[in-house]
């Protein structure tokens, strides 16, 4: 018998292994209930996460708890100006004993890779992730290197405009599933903060919550998740929609529509369904779209946001194309 047909779309230790790792990691992060499910759904859907907001209001913290509530192998890499490609991927150093080249793996070979202020190294090293991001594999003097499974980066930046940041491609964007800002805390979540968190390290109070194994396992529900046809092509009108709006430049991607549907069955059995419905894929929407559009030059000077045209293809495009 297959694992396919042992394992259900969603059974019941799947929602309860949700409310696990959303309550402990809610522990040690306050008051961004939306974020912490946010980063589980990516991790269930197979994709990345971009944390960005300005310095300070816990951005390495969420990750940093996505990755201890997973039993697996986790790597930080501190991004800054001088870090070199190599120290990423890895390098193939020359043995005088073997008289070969012997590969030493980098940082990037982990199932999780936080990758602290990413916008902070140049376009070369940030580059250094494409390959390793769409097609979980690092190629170094033409060798291919496979890497682990489940793979998951979650990078954080400083908002494009901060001193010293270069901004990131557009082909890096478009890998990262989510894009989330955590915004300040509310008064009593930073109440609760200061006197909870004070004096010791909150990150203590989270363990590993969920072994790669059941991982993996929750990952293949996530996929057999329904997504009827009339769906998928209430996201393809989406998409199109955001391609032909008069302040976009670049629309959705075929990519990002592929990307859409996942975060959207990840959604759903987050929320303990089996199938996939219309309110899954708009809440997903502005985490998945606000990065990736690009829009026209007079829609920046007169003050678009990305967010607001997500809005607007929401609003007048309709499930099953009768917009």
């Amino acid at each position: 018998m297959s694992v396919h047909q042992t394992l259900p779309s969603v059974d019941a230790d799947f929602s309860e292994q949700c409310q696990r790792i959303i309550q402990g990691m809610s522990a040690v992060i306050d008051g961004k209930p939306q974020a912490i499910k946010t980063a589980l759904v990516v991790l269930l859907a197979g994709g990345h996460l971009l944390v960005e907001d300005v310095p300070g209001v816990g951005k390495t913290l969420l990750a940093k708890a996505l990755a201890r509530s997973v039993d697996g192998t986790v790597n930080r890499i501190q991004f800054t100006p001088d870090l070199l490609p190599s120290d990423v991927t890895g390098v193939s150093v020359f043995s005088p004993q073997t008289q070969d080249f012997t590969f030493h793996p980098g940082p990037v070979f982990a199932n999780i890779v936080i990758a602290d202020e990413i916008n902070r190294a140049n376009a070369k090293t940030q580059a250094a992730l494409l390959e390793c991001m769409e097609e979980l594999q690092v190629t170094v003097d033409s060798v291919t290197h496979p890497l682990q499974r489940p793979f998951m980066v979650i990078a954080t930046q400083n908002p494009i405009d901060a001193e010293g940041t270069f901004a990131l491609p557009e082909a890096q964007r478009d890998r990262f599933m989510a894009r989330i800002s955590m915004g300040y805390p509310d008064r009593a979540a930073e109440i609760s903060m200061l006197c909870t968190h004070h004096g010791h390290d909150p990150l203590a109070e989270i363990g590993a919550l969920l072994g790669l194994e059941r991982l993996r396992q929750m990952m293949l529900q996530v996929q057999r998740v329904t997504v009827t046809e009339r769906l998928a092509g209430y996201v393809v009108d989406l998409g199109r929609a955001t391609r032909e709006h008069q302040h976009v430049l670049v629309g959705a991607s075929p990519r990002a529509l592929l990307q859409w549907v996942r975060a959207a069955k990840s959604h759903a059995a987050v929320c303990g369904r089996d199938h996939v419905l219309p309110e899954d894929v708009r809440e997903v929407a502005p985490m998945l779209l606000g990065h990736r559009l690009l829009l026209t030059r007079r829609a920046l000077a007169e003050g678009v946001h990305p967010e607001t045209v997500v809005g607007e293809v929401l609003q007048h495009t309709a499930v099953g194309g009768a917009g």
